[in-house]
C-alpha cells in the first residue's frame, strides 16, 4: 500500500512542476516542446509494457493500460502537431 501511496505522492509533484514549467515556455516554442513530450512518452510507454512481462495484480495491470493509453494519445498528438509544424514549411504549388 505504500508503494501506491509514494507513487501517487510522485506523479502530484511531477504534475505540479510540469505544469509550473510549461506555464512559463513563450507560446512560440510549444510545438517543439510538444514534439520532445514523445519521447519522454515512449519511455512511459516502454515502462508500462515492462510491467505486463511480471505477474502483477490486477489494480497494477489496470493502472499499465491507462499509462499505455494516456501515453499513446501524447504520442500520437504530438506526431500530429509536428507534422502541422512542418507542412508550415512545405513551399506550396504556384497552380494550387
Amino acid at each position: 500500500m505504500f508503494d501506491v501511496f509514494l507513487m501517487v505522492v510522485i506523479f502530484v509533484l511531477a504534475f505540479v512542476v510540469g505544469y509550473a514549467l510549461i506555464v512559463r515556455v513563450p507560446q512560440m516554442l510549444h510545438t517543439p516542446l510538444m514534439s520532445m513530450t514523445n519521447a519522454i512518452s515512449a519511455v512511459t510507454i516502454l515502462g508500462a509494457i515492462l510491467l505486463f512481462a511480471v505477474p502483477t495484480t490486477s489494480t497494477e495491470k489496470v493502472l499499465g493500460a491507462i499509462a499505455i493509453v494516456t501515453a499513446m494519445f501524447n504520442v500520437v498528438g504530438g506526431f500530429v502537431i509536428t507534422d502541422r509544424m512542418l507542412g508550415m514549411f512545405k513551399k506550396k504549388d504556384a497552380a494550387a
